[in-house]
């Protein structure tokens, strides 16, 4: 091997580890193949730096905002009541659906956003429906992905398959392209989990109340102030409470007035009824002092008392992407930007009552926390922004609002730059950027809000992905690849390639970024597709299609992530569900693929 392919296959193999490990951010880690690449001198500083002016990323980047506005129309919310109907009939009317819907909106639509508005959609209607909200979420998942891989703008790793693809000389792929087989895979999976999928989910019902899910109820206390309490008299920020015992102080009764999660420079004063958080065993050392009396704030009418008395449990799920993901709950400081003080953190198959402050936070972990009751709205507004940290799960409560002016416009602006594309009047990059600024000349969002919308995460990932699939290419790195593939499998005929690299992408993508399995798969693919004197077409569809057909883990897809701690799965649960998924799926792409995309 030459020099410059012993280097891009060290940043694989690097790339690969730290995509597994989770050490490093994944657009950290993509900047950093394009600095060893550059540095290296396997690519100019031009070529590293191609894939973010490239066509993909910049629909990419311009589909987010698009996408964005018309989520923050309010559209899809209406959906909720209509969604809670159908489950109240039944379990199947529900799942069906979802599963009929959702497709038709991550077709055209980016499809973590519709997971993070989806997710308290499906978990209140279940609720109501007293049905396990763990019975919903993994078919939302899979359906999204499904419906996101059938056509060219449903996901970001369909572009940088079609980046990859005009670097090698070849055509980008259409809209639409992709449809074909992606309805047949969007048939089959709606068929699965119906028939068969929903019956390796557990039927366990979720316990009735927010503080018996995150079992809460014995970390949050009341105590109240003696006079003898050090405490009295100083400021709560200064107190023995806060700084000895680790305490948050959700709430302080005082002479008939309540003080719902008050500001830190408020003086205790004797007699004061004081509602903590705090760890049982601090809980048992207050018992032991004289200067304080103790009792248990929770029971059978927890949640109405929270309601009652000026503040609500809400759950909010940390959305992928969130700007909360790594960081620490002491550094997300929810009390002061928020005005929540956290419970319970709900992350992955762990629940945590104790010592929160030094949780690292990651996309699809679930805190329990206390808000006031007239900032919930501030919340709530809030989640319905492009860059909202976290989704609300909670009751929901009166209209749901619409802008129908803003919905109309978004709706029809998406519909025109798919239509204008799908008839060839425009490139895709330019009716997006076209809508991009209609949607902001009619004031339907602001500047700021198309920078927000904008996902830096998925465009340096992108920009990273595309740079080192051309490295491979450049050093002759997946042309040997390539070589040793069609040796192996090539005797035998062209769909056994296919099927050696709809396998390996499909593995790779279940422990890694799916982005980055599409662009180190898919130069070989090309390369496999040139050593056999074939189309590569198949190839390429095969590695779009098995990047994103992640089922099998909760950590291959972000979309998984999401609803991994809200459906309060085990890991297991998905392999048990997605492994039969992802045969089907297997074996319908290598007998079909070849029918639509001809050798």
């Amino acid at each position: 091997m030459s020099v410059h392919e012993l280097i891009v296959l060290g940043v694989v193999v690097g790339a690969i580890i730290l995509f597994i490990t989770e050490w490093l951010s994944v657009d950290l880690i993509a900047l950093l193949a394009i600095a060893v690449l550059v540095i290296s001198g396997v690519l100019t500083p031009q070529q590293g730096l191609a894939g973010f002016s490239d066509p993909a990323t910049l629909t990419v980047a311009f589909m987010l905002v698009l996408s964005a506005a018309v989520f923050q129309s309010g559209v899809l919310r209406v959906l909720s009541p209509m969604l809670g109907e159908q489950m109240r009939r039944g379990e199947v009317r529900g799942m069906l659906m979802v599963l009929l819907g959702v497709p038709v909106i991550s077709a055209f639509l980016n499809n973590t956003p519709i997971v993070a508005i989806f997710i308290p959609i499906v978990v209140q209607a279940a609720r109501q429906a007293g049905i396990s909200a763990s019975r919903m979420l993994i078919p939302l998942s899979y359906i999204t992905i499904l419906g996101g891989t059938s056509t060219l703008v449903g996901t970001s790793t369909n572009f940088v398959v079609s980046g990859i693809a005009v670097e090698h000389g070849l055509k980008p792929l259409a809209l639409f392209q992709q449809t074909p087989m992606g309805l047949v895979f969007l048939a089959a999976g709606i068929l699965y989990i119906l028939l068969f999928g929903r019956r390796f989910l557990r039927r366990d019902r979720d316990p009735t109340g927010l503080e018996e899910r995150f079992g809460v109820k014995d970390y949050v206390s009341e105590i109240e102030l003696l006079p003898t309490a050090p405490s009295v008299g100083r400021r709560i920020m200064d107190s023995p409470l806060v700084k000895a015992m680790d305490m948050d102080i959700i709430e302080i009764r005082r002479d008939g007035q309540v003080f719902t999660i008050p500001a830190g420079d408020m003086v205790l004063q004797a007699h004061d009824l004081l509602k903590v958080r705090c760890d049982i065993g601090h809980i048992r050392t207050l018992g032991q002092r004289s200067h304080v009396r103790i009792r248990p704030a929770g029971g059978k009418a927890a949640e109405q008392a929270h309601a009652d008395d000026g503040t609500k449990l809400v759950e909010l799920v940390i959305t992928a992407n969130s700007p909360l993901e790594g960081s620490t709950i002491d550094e997300a400081d929810l009390m002061r930007t928020y005005r929540a003080v956290p419970l319970a953190v709900r992350s992955r198959e762990a629940v945590v009552n104790q010592r929160l402050e030094d949780i690292v936070l990651r996309a699809g972990d679930v805190i329990l926390a206390e808000v006031r009751s007239h900032y919930v709205d501030r919340l709530r507004a809030l989640d319905r922004e492009a860059d909202s940290p976290f989704a609300i799960i909670a009751e929901q409560e009166g209209h749901i609002g619409i802008d129908k002016r803003t919905a109309l416009i978004t709706t029809g602006t998406l519909l025109a730059v798919v239509l204008s594309s799908a008839f060839g009047l425009l490139p895709i990059v330019v009716a997006a950027l076209i809508g991009v600024c209609v949607v902001v000349l009619t004031r339907c969002m602001s500047m700021k809000d198309v920078y927000d919308a904008i996902d830096w995460k998925i465009i340096f990932l992108m920009a990273g992905s595309l740079s080192l699939g051309m490295g491979m290419s450049q050093s002759g790195l997946a042309d040997r690849s390539a070589h040793a593939l069609v040796g192996a499998l090539g005797d035998k005929g062209p769909i056994f390639v296919l099927a050696g690299i709809y396998i390996a992408t499909a593995l790779l993508t279940e422990v890694m970024s799916n982005n980055a399995t599409a662009a180190m798969l898919a130069p070989i693919a090309i390369a496999a597709a040139q050593a056999l004197n074939v189309s590569p077409l198949p190839f390429i569809m095969a590695v779009t299609f098995a990047a994103s057909f992640s089922f099998m883990t909760p950590i291959g897809y972000q979309t998984n992530m999401m609803v991994y701690s809200a459906g309060r799965y085990k890991f297991t649960d998905f392999t048990r569900t997605g492994a039969p998924l992802a045969l089907i799926l297997f074996i319908l792409a290598v007998a079909l693929i070849p029918v639509f995309y001809p050798f």
